[in-house]
């Protein structure tokens, strides 16, 4: 039988893991997974953990769960894939009949790609070729905010505006305007989520009119930053930023790869705030987990700006080889099937009760700055100092030491820097939260010891 020890030697041997110093498995050697169920995945030896994090936010509806796996199995007798361009097929039509019914009205075509990366790369063409159809070839900036992340393609890294991932590569990138942002985490001392929204929002007005000009798009994650520590904002930064983005005639991208499909407590974030983007770009959760698919969704003015004769040269000449493939449609077809037939996100809410009543005890902790939670993620922001939220240096890793801690206990808890967090699957139980919250305060006391450092008394 294979063991996990002989699993780690292969892998090893062959396999560079993303967002990782490989150096590191030198002392803490990868994880190898044979089987998942629910909330557990269980390793060569039968040890099992927690996915607290939806094995990078993609799994919403449990591993292995029936009514996908099923899906996928059907449409593998049928059809595994076909060109896009060209050729259509059910699954996809059906799932673009889902998206714009479900999405925000107004949103009314859907091009498919398989990465969040490859969904906001084709929105920030699509605008900037919007406009150059329009007349405005001037119209060549994107304009962001600050702390923003929207993957790792040169074009989305570009977009995004996390130093870790970036900086490396900014001889490679395009320069974006970056606006303030609305991160409640940042306010002044008794400023509330709201009236800090309101503030951004004026900055963020400012700069458009400044920008705008040159600026073909504005793009955004409503209400969450996720890769950016999980920071969190206020609805109301959305409904000013879509009225601003009107006004001085720019398109904004809803970038909700990673806060769509309940996570936030909504279907979509951008409900929350009444609004509609011009783009909205999905993936993650899209197929539940099971195979890579995301997708951009426009409106009918954007898709009309490209309609015309071949030869005026106005398509929209974007492809990628599994666009639209038909085992992942069918998987995003079973993952939507089964949140509306089973009202996930209803029976969420008693979810999200939970995780806040689980972790309430670590907002006095000594070195939380912070528990922050929207809907289906909370996040525990660890400090060296509580009182002015002075953060511990970053060649510490004390986020990392909660990691491992959590390991030992059956716990997948990967940080961010030395933020915690969960986004579980939404079939998790009350009872396996309160694991996760017990689990996190021990490895937030583990982490802080060292210098004397403990939790009340």
């Amino acid at each position: 039988m294979t063991t996990t020890e002989e699993m780690v030697r292969r892998d090893l041997s062959v396999l560079w893991h993303p967002c990782t110093q490989m150096k590191d498995h030198e002392s803490w050697p990868p994880i190898p997974i044979r089987s998942g169920s629910g909330v557990w995945l269980e390793d060569f030896d039968g040890r099992r953990y927690i996915d607290a994090i939806s094995s990078w936010w993609v799994n919403l509806l449990g591993h292995c769960q029936p009514d996908i796996s099923a899906a996928i199995r059907d449409q593998l007798e049928q059809l595994e894939h076909v060109i896009l361009a060209g050729f259509s097929h059910e699954p996809v039509v059906r799932l673009s009949e889902q998206l714009v019914r479900i999405t925000p009205a107004g949103l009314s075509r859907c091009f498919y790609a398989d990465n969040g990366s490859a969904a906001v790369e084709i929105a920030i063409k699509m605008s900037f070729h919007y406009w150059r159809n329009q007349g405005h070839p001037e119209k060549t900036r994107l304009m962001n905010l600050s702390n923003s992340y929207h993957g790792e393609t040169l074009g989305a890294l570009a977009a995004g505006d996390v130093a870790l991932y970036k900086d490396t590569y900014a001889p490679l990138l395009r320069q974006p305007v970056t606006a303030p942002s609305p991160d409640a985490f940042s306010g002044e001392p008794g400023e509330t989520a709201a009236e800090l929204a309101a503030r951004r929002a004026d900055e963020l007005d400012a700069l458009l009119e400044e920008h705008a000009h040159e600026v073909c798009a504005l793009i955004l994650e409503p209400l969450v930053q996720c890769a950016g520590s999980m920071r969190m904002y206020h609805p109301l930064y959305l409904r000013r930023a879509r009225e601003a983005c009107d006004r001085h005639g720019v398109h904004l991208i809803a970038d909700e790869i990673a806060v769509g499909f309940g996570r936030t407590g909504t279907l979509f974030a951008c409900e929350q705030a009444g609004i509609r983007p011009d783009f909205l770009c999905l993936g993650k959760g899209l197929t539940g987990g099971f195979l890579p698919l995301s997708a951009v969704l426009c409106t009918e003015e954007i898709y009309a700006a490209f309609y015309d004769d071949y030869q005026n040269l106005r398509a929209f000449l974007h492809s990628h080889s599994y666009t639209g493939n038909p085992l992942a449609c069918a998987a995003a077809n079973a993952t939507l099937d089964v949140l509306e037939r089973e009202r996930v996100i209803e029976a969420n809410q008693e979810r999200i009760r939970w995780m806040g009543e689980a972790t309430r005890e670590l907002r006095d902790h000594p070195h939380v700055a912070d528990v922050r939670q929207t809907g289906m993620i909370l996040a525990i922001e660890m400090v060296r100092d509580r009182s002015n939220r002075e953060p511990y240096p970053w060649t510490e890793r004390r986020g990392q030491q909660v990691y491992r801690h959590a390991l030992s206990q059956g716990c997948l808890l990967r940080p961010l820097g030395d933020v915690i967090y969960f986004m579980p699957p939404y079939v998790i139980n009350r009872e396996e939260i309160a694991t996760l919250a017990r689990v996190a305060g021990e490895g937030i006391d583990l982490a802080t010891r060292d210098r004397g450092d403990r939790r009340r008394g």
